[in-house]
């Protein structure tokens, strides 16, 4: 991919050829997938470049544009990293993050069942190393994409704390939070690399104010009536309360549903009980698009 910002359209079509088709271009000030395009040809190439530059300067005021390979059937594998302003840098593993919509991770899972203890090493260190060389300090989650081959691509680093954090949190018994918190005060991080010994299984699946069979159609109103699930493995981190309204000038994440099990079975079974007995009415949510994709045997 591109490393600078594409000037003109000659150099994105020589740049294209040297990567090969099909590519994609993305905004780069952007995120969760505005700003972005997938070109399969030269003949694409111009109207997409136009379009994908409105789009970025209407949603980040930043009309610069770049380019890398468009990979067929990848998965999205993250690391999470933390290090402290005493030279530590810690990965606490990884999250499978391929169940999205529109270019925004909807179901994220870690381990990820997907790749094995070679790449899961393997990435750990590059998220070590890339923190390490740009001397960051804090939270931070290091992108892969994963292609069929178990090849692995850099994608971006995320400099904060993300939606997904409490997954991480669950399997690894770390407030990530509070860490951050000490080490924006100066504090060392509390653990070593050694500390890190991931247990069991975590699933969240993120809530928003969406149809999920409408084309994830954004829904506003007043929450008439939330009943939320509880018990052994579940976790919810929500902000939104029953009288409160939904508007469309807000992000319209509601909030996160979060299990944990000792083995991935137990996890996706408190999941799915989870779901169930999980109802806001009022307003149109993603909880029974996600309940759909627990209960589809892939």
């Amino acid at each position: 991919g591109t490393t600078k910002p594409l000037k003109d359209l000659k150099t994105a079509k020589e740049t294209a050829e040297k990567i090969g088709y099909p590519i994609l271009i993305k905004a780069a000030g952007g995120g969760g997938g505005k700003g972005m395009r997938i070109i399969k040809s030269n003949q694409e190439l111009k109207n997409a470049m136009e379009r994908a530059k409105a789009e970025a300067t209407k949603a980040f005021s930043d009309d610069r544009i770049y380019m890398e390979k468009y990979l067929e059937e990848p998965h999205h594998i993250e690391i999470q990293v933390i290090a402290d302003n005493h030279d530590n840098v810690v990965s606490l593993g990884e999250r499978e993050c391929s169940i999205q919509r529109r270019y925004q991770k909807i179901i994220e899972e870690p381990p990820s069942p997907f790749i094995d203890s070679n790449i899961r090493d393997s990435l750990s260190q590059a998220a070590i190393q890339i923190t390490r060389s740009c001397h960051y300090s804090g939270a931070g989650t290091v992108e892969f994409l994963v292609d069929k081959q178990q090849n692995y691509y850099f994608l971006e680093m995320n400099t904060r704390l993300q939606v997904e954090h409490p997954i991480t949190e669950m399997v690894t018994g770390i407030d990530l939070v509070k860490e951050q918190i000490q080490v924006a005060t100066g504090e060392k991080l509390s653990f070593t690399q050694d500390d890190i010994k991931p247990s069991g299984y975590a699933m969240e699946c993120r809530v928003y104010a969406e149809d999920g069979f409408n084309n994830f159609a954004p829904s506003t109103g007043v929450i008439r009536e939330m009943t939320v699930p509880h018990g052994l493995g579940v976790r919810l981190d929500e902000g939104v309360r029953t009288g409160q309204e939904i508007t469309p000038y807000y992000d319209s994440l509601l909030g996160k549903l979060i299990t944990w099990g000792d083995d991935r079975q137990i996890a996706l079974g408190r999941m799915c009980r989870a779901l169930s007995e999980f109802h806001i009415a009022g307003i149109e949510t993603t909880l029974p698009f996600c309940h759909r994709v627990f209960l589809h045997p892939t």
